[in-house]
């Protein structure tokens, strides 16, 4: 299986992206098993972590087959490749850097650039992106959502990412979300694996309603 249908076939099982800023390398196997028990198939270690790449490898290599891994705060096309020599297979930004995008798109990595305006969505998507982020949702809304869906092709995923709960995740979905990144509300540094796992749970049961 390429890495672009694993990515797809993980999307499809659970559109949720577990972001584990700041996670030390030595807590995130364990934490990288109670997602995956919880249901989650996509975690990022954002590249602004302690030593995120051997936090990806370790979990390329924990969780090979069973989710898809990769880096957020991806910033440059060095990041990129390093992040696939790590074992990761998905690339996450904050921003519509072109250069990031097509680079993933060239090395056959699932690439999930940043986007706030439509201008930069289909920039992203010319570029090879493979989903959007809609980042930072919270100066969005999810009518700001629903009116991108309206001009963006109907197969293209929107994440928003930022200040998304349990709770408000409903609005968002009935605006045309197609799954979300999970930030501080799932994890944060200092909680445990087990913290972690009802976190994700809770994600998961919200989804599923």
């Amino acid at each position: 299986m390429t890495t672009l249908a694993a990515f797809d076939a993980a999307f499809a099982r659970c559109p949720l992206v577990a972001i584990l800023r700041g996670v030390e390398p030595g807590a995130v196997e364990a934490i990288g098993e109670e997602l995956v028990a919880a249901g989650f198939t996509l975690i990022e270690v954002p590249m602004n972590s302690p030593d995120p790449l051997d936090s990806v490898a370790r979990l390329a290599k924990r969780l090979g087959g069973r989710a898809v891994i990769g880096a957020g705060t991806v910033l440059d096309v060095a990041q990129v490749a390093a992040m696939r020599d790590a074992g990761g297979q998905m690339v996450i930004s904050p921003n519509a850097d072109l250069d990031v995008i097509r680079a993933s798109a060239a090395a056959g990595l699932a690439s999930l650039p940043g986007i706030a305006t439509p201008s930069e969505a289909f920039a992203a998507l010319k570029a090879g992106a493979s989903a959007l982020k809609l980042f930072p949702a919270e100066g969005a809304s999810p009518a700001v959502l629903k009116a991108m869906r309206a001009v963006l092709p109907k197969t293209v995923r929107v994440l928003p990412v930022g200040g998304i709960t349990p709770d408000n995740m409903a609005p968002w979905r009935a605006a045309g979300a197609a799954g979300f990144g999970l930030g501080s509300a799932l994890y944060k540094p200092g909680m445990t694996a087990v913290e972690v796992g009802q976190n994700a749970r809770s994600f998961v049961a919200a989804l599923r309603q």
